[in-house]
């Protein structure tokens, strides 16, 4: 018995059966490239569905994690630890945000959202002006309550009761959105780019007109940037694109780097909406963690957001004239391709697979989210691998 079927046979034993795998067990990697236990490589253009930002086994994150692992591993929060601040101090810094409070995922992350969000309407305006407005075509996580703020009905089955307290509106429907604000909401919360829900970039005039009817009428403003942020889109967080100043933000994935974090950022309205037992959570601003998130920080600087701009450029440049192509849609290294009408992303997928490229799908779409540090060798040899799945198809 080969290592692979060991494995998958300790796999369907052992380990809940959630996940649709794929036939092929990863051993190693690095960089934007990693191998099976057969010694097969791939180009990795899934970065662990936008995680590892930086690649397999960036050699100064493994630093900075392995000397904190020495040196203190876990502390609960009722005490400081230093890499805790110092990873807030950086996101404050760099996104004019006032406050930070670290979980362990996305969907944590907007729990934590939209129990700001109420107790912020609440404080101020008492009981009844609950419910947050979300986008349909939406994907906030899959707790019982981010399920219910997701604005795909795929999502809504089995779960039930959901929470309460939702209300969708299409994408870029101004006109929908200031209906739906009518003195019962709290809160609206959108992905500026739905990448779960195909990549699909929201329209800019009506992100920031969203902005101005939410500050107009005292209804936060919640960005979800949990796929999008931490540089993904060639800025730290995709907000900066827009010219908007939200008032909470939550992001998780890149920021880890491969191990679970997340964060939700206060603005200066709900900087002090929690006080102490309001919100908690055990593992939040772990100490290995957070520093790791304070070396991904640094690196992600001016000039290394700027180069994650020009290789998505590239890369559209070159698959635009791959066959099958359609149109590209997204921003920076977050990449969603349009096949041809009848063709399935999932095909392209599992031939890629084939080839030696890992990559994902987002509905009809090819879904790219390469590693931030992948090198222009890693690209060509990616595409290559995509381009011979495109002509197979």
């Amino acid at each position: 018995m080969s290592e692979f079927e060991k494995i998958k046979q300790g796999d369907d034993s052992f380990v809940a059966h959630t996940y649709g795998r794929f036939p092929v067990a990863i051993k190693e990697g690095k960089g934007a490239v990693c191998r099976d236990f057969d010694g097969k490589e791939y180009v990795d253009f899934s970065s662990g569905i936008g995680v590892n930002s930086l690649g397999f086994c960036d050699e100064g994150w493994i630093r900075a994690v392995i000397e904190q692992l020495g040196t203190l591993q876990h502390i609960s929060n009722l005490y400081y630890t230093e890499p805790c601040v110092s990873a807030a101090k950086l996101l404050c810094e760099r996104t004019g945000m006032k406050k930070v409070f670290f979980s362990n995922s996305g969907a944590e992350s907007n729990e934590g959202a939209i129990k700001c969000a109420r107790k912020y309407s609440y404080d101020q305006y008492g009981e009844g002006r609950n419910k947050v407005v979300t986008l349909v075509n939406s994907f906030h996580g899959r707790t019982v309550t981010t399920l219910a703020a997701t604005g795909q009905e795929v999502f809504h089955r089995y779960f039930y009761p959901f929470t309460e307290g939702f209300v969708f509106v299409p994408a870029n429907d101004l006109s929908a959105l200031e209906q739906a604000l009518d003195g019962s909401v709290c809160a609206v919360m959108m992905e500026l780019i739905q990448g779960e829900g195909g990549v699909m970039p929201l329209e800019a005039e009506f992100v920031q007109k969203a902005a101005d009817l939410c500050k107009e009428k005292d209804v936060l403003l919640i960005v979800d940037e949990v796929q999008t942020g931490v540089g993904r889109t060639g800025k730290l967080f995709a907000f900066q694109h827009f010219g908007i100043e939200p008032d909470i933000v939550t992001t998780a994935k890149g920021i880890g780097g491969g191990l679970p974090l997340g964060c939700v950022l206060f603005g200066e309205k709900t900087e002090s909406v929690f006080g102490p037992g309001d919100h908690a959570t055990t593992f939040g601003g772990n100490p290995v963690a957070t520093k790791g998130a304070e070396y991904i920080l640094h690196k992600l600087d001016d000039e290394f957001l700027s180069q994650v701009t020009e290789k998505g450029e590239y890369m559209r440049q070159r698959i635009e004239k791959m066959p099958h192509v359609q149109g590209i849609d997204g921003m920076g290294l977050m990449l969603g391709v349009r096949l041809e009408e009848g063709m399935k992303s999932a095909d392209v997928v599992k031939l890629g697979i084939e080839k030696g490229v890992l990559l994902l799908t987002a509905k009809a779409k090819v879904r790219l989210l390469p590693p931030l540090a992948v090198t222009y060798e890693e690209i060509d040899r990616g595409l290559d691998a995509m381009e011979a799945a495109l002509k197979e198809v």
